[in-house]
């Protein structure tokens, strides 16, 4: 029954943790509020306002999200326990692996629980507009730019999170020169502003004939997708807005208008693009609210210290600037070079999980503080 002790020491090590993730959520007010937007839902002008009935119940779903996770993994700890000392009185042996699998899968979602207390910035809790920049390397750099392109859409399909194509460019001979993503989702931004920065592959070229190691690299910018209205100034002599023909992916008016918009802030050298709406005036919208989003948090960067984790500073796509490092010749290795981070399990990685990295990064900036 060795064993059997040792789950319930480490039962016992997650009360603690337990109470605290409760504690600092604050359960109790976001009952409160779930009450209040349940009597808001229940008046009859409720569903006059589209957009607003549409945020309220957003805000009371990820509420519940939030109470419906936390009561679930106090049962679950209860139910434990009351496995565990079933165990013992029966002295069932046949009962320790169910044990363990069970405590197994309560500490990593206890694990995530309290990683999503770590989202506690001004915008963690928005989505996110993720852009990749092939760098480095060629033909080599856009074919990792699309095996990123492919990790963060298949990271976001697993947590059940949408995603918008907002500008997309194929690369001259393969995969992706740039791309534009919107990830729709609670805490989308928290959790991908880990990913912000300069990301370097190494591997054996299935471009080159000579079967040489190449070395890529793909820039990552990500911000979040702030909705309100931002009272930013943007003069017209500041700005140039071009038009274009939209390509790749998207619905059935690609390719047939110039409806996509590009727009360049001349003080600044921000350049954004939007090629998914239905229309040109549609693209500048949604692009002049990027650009505004960037220009705010540019200013908010200026004024206050605490903005400096909001979008990093950016570097050359190149040698010595790379967050982390994808190796699959001679070894297979994905390490993170802030978090120190590491796992040899490349293909899983590639796949969308990532939450290894994301987990560590948000523990290091929290210990960092």
């Amino acid at each position: 029954m060795v064993e059997l002790d040792q789950y319930k020491v480490n039962l016992a090590a997650c009360a603690q943790p337990l109470i605290e993730v409760r504690d600092s959520l604050d359960l109790a007010g976001k009952e409160n509020r779930i009450a209040e937007l349940e009597r808001i839902m229940e008046e009859p002008s409720f569903w006059e306002d589209a957009e607003k009935s549409s945020k309220t119940m957003q805000e009371l779903k990820s509420l519940k999200s939030v109470v419906d996770t936390c009561t679930e993994l106090q049962t679950k700890y209860e139910d434990l326990e009351t496995l565990i000392e079933m165990a013992y009185e029966e002295e069932d042996e046949s009962l320790i692996p169910e044990i363990g699998e069970e405590l197994d899968a309560f500490m990593k979602r206890l694990d995530d629980m309290r990683i999503s207390t770590l989202l506690s910035g001004e915008y963690d809790k928005n989505n996110a507009i993720l852009t990749l920049h092939a760098g480095a390397g060629g033909t080599e750099a856009c074919d990792w730019s699309g095996m990123l392109y492919r990790m963060y859409t298949r990271w976001a399909e697993k947590r059940g999170f949408a995603i918008e194509v907002l500008d997309y460019l194929d690369g001259e001979e393969a995969g992706v020169k740039s791309v534009t993503i919107q990830v729709n989702g609670l805490n989308a931004y928290g959790y991908l502003k880990s990913e912000k920065g300069v990301h370097r592959l190494v591997r054996i070229s299935p471009f080159n004939a000579a079967g040489k190691r190449q070395t890529s690299f793909v820039s990552c910018d990500v911000m979040p997708d702030i909705e309100d209205d931002i009272d930013i100034e943007i003069r017209d002599e500041d700005i140039r807005i071009d038009t274009y023909r939209s390509s790749g992916a998207g619905g059935q008016h690609i390719n047939k208008t110039s409806s996509a918009i590009r727009i360049t802030h001349y003080p600044t050298g921000i350049v954004v693009q939007c090629q998914n709406e239905r229309s040109q005036f549609q693209n500048k919208d949604k692009a002049m609210q990027m650009l505004k989003a960037k220009l705010y948090l540019l200013k908010q960067q200026e004024q206050a210290e605490k903005a400096s984790g909001i979008r990093g500073e950016v570097s050359d796509i190149s040698w010595g600037n790379q967050i982390r490092s994808y190796v699959l010749q001679p070894y297979t290795m994905v390490k993170d070079h802030r978090t120190e981070v590491e796992t040899g399990n490349v293909n899983s990685v590639l796949d969308g999980n990532i939450d290894l990295f994301i987990n560590g990064y948000l523990k290091w900036c929290n210990l960092s503080r």
